[in-house]
């Protein structure tokens, strides 16, 4: 079947018409003309903005979606994604350019691994499906995280099994490399002198196993500007620290000379903790232990103004309108599900700014359109594209009183 490719939709494949309807085909970009048979497309009219993937596991692997596409054209159709996003709720906004992270900057990634007859096999799944693809050469992850291939293998040679995955959750720290496995085997005597001799040996700074910390060579720690933190066992990190300061620098810029700031869903303190070198800061967050990190961060560093931790599910018991008096700023980074509660309880008070950041543009244009109807307005939107090549898209926006 030949066919002619429209658009791009959000998950990365090309939209064609096909006899009966609407057809999803990997691989593609608009204006190219294909051929498909089966699960096999041929290319017959190649677009100006095609390339060579520049990653040898591009066929195979499932991580990347977009690399024959060129940078241009991918950021051109991530933006469209929240103006599509923003025009299903009657929304429009003023867009700054993307800032994209370069090739081999992702410091924290999940792999998939499986013991082996023979050792192991570790990687990242094929495209919709559960096999294993071996990415020696990625060119996503960051270098540091590629060389510590062999001893991932060789935890799961040591804890891992034939018949389950193991799911490695590996993070770059300026101590080394932060290990946290889930799936292995039970934890034995052995089996835990085994891998944390293999640890020490090979320089892992923290070894997690089944949520339980058994090597701990030194603290795993992460710069958030003038403060180190140690954040907890598999906790949410910005996937690159190029993406990380572009959000940091649109937070800055949003919240300009504010003097007392709130953070809602503060994480172990990525915003809170720069934003503390010239306001005081509230920073809210659900998860105890991130919290507890981030207070420590603020403790053990110098030249910051204070920071006031709580631990709080701002899902459930979000802030309410008359904790933010006297609040010159908001700074809120939800997760994929946004903030619909806690926008209920912002659209009711008088604080003049709101940076917003956000990991989902269908929830942020929900929750953009509730602080638009209550008298905000958009004043300008970033794309941050720390996922490159994936279909995930990042940004960060500044909402005002009118």
């Amino acid at each position: 079947m030949k066919l002619t490719i429209e658009r791009i939709g959000h998950l990365g494949d090309g939209v064609a018409q096909g006899p009966d309807g609407p057809l999803f085909v990997p691989g593609v970009l608009p204006g190219e003309e294909v051929e498909v048979d089966g699960a096999v497309v041929r290319i017959v009219t190649p677009s100006v903005e095609r390339k060579k993937a520049p990653c040898s596991h591009a066929k195979s692997c499932g991580g990347c979606l977009m690399q024959h596409a060129s940078d241009g054209f991918v950021e051109g159709w991530k933006e469209g994604i929240v103006r599509g996003a923003l025009a299903a709720q009657g929304l429009e906004a003023v867009f700054r350019p993307t800032v994209t992270s370069p090739p081999r900057s992702r410091r924290r990634a999940t792999l998939a691994a499986r013991k082996t007859k023979g050792g192991a096999l570790m990687g990242f799944h094929a495209r919709g499906s559960d096999v294993i693809v071996p990415v020696p050469n990625c060119q996503l992850l960051h270098p540091d995280l590629v060389a510590g291939f062999p001893v991932l293998e060789a935890l799961v040679k040591i804890g891992g099994s034939r018949s389950t995955e193991v799911d490695l959750t590996v993070t770059r720290s300026l101590a080394g490399l932060d290990v946290a496995v889930a799936g292995g085997k039970e934890l034995d005597a052995q089996m835990r002198l085994e891998l944390a001799r293999l640890a020490e040996s090979h320089g892992i700074a923290r070894l997690t196993w089944g949520g339980e910390v058994i090597a701990l060579r030194t603290a795993p720690v992460q710069r958030f500007g003038k403060a180190l933190v140690a954040p907890p066992p598999g906790a949410f990190l910005q996937a690159t620290a190029e993406g990380e300061a572009a959000l940091l620098s649109g937070v800055r810029d949003a919240v300009g000379g504010a003097k007392r700031i709130v953070d809602l869903f503060a994480g172990c303190g990525t915003f809170a903790l720069p934003l503390a070198e010239s306001a005081e800061v509230l920073a809210v967050e659900g998860e105890a232990a991130m919290t507890a990190a981030l207070e420590k961060g603020w403790r053990n560093a110098e030249g910051l103004k204070r920071v006031t931790v709580e631990t709080r599910d701002l899902f459930r018991r979000p802030l309410e309108p008359d904790e933010f008096k006297g609040v010159d700023a908001v700074v809120i980074d939800p997760p994929r599900a946004g903030a619909e509660a806690q926008v209920a309880c912002l659209v009711a008070t008088k604080v003049p700014v709101i940076a917003a950041v956000s990991c989902n543009p269908a929830t942020f244009a929900r929750d953009a359109k509730a602080l638009v109807a209550a008298g905000w307005r958009i004043d300008w939107i970033q794309v941050v594209d720390q996922f490159r090549w994936s279909s995930h898209v990042e940004l960060v926006a500044r909402f005002s009183r009118t």
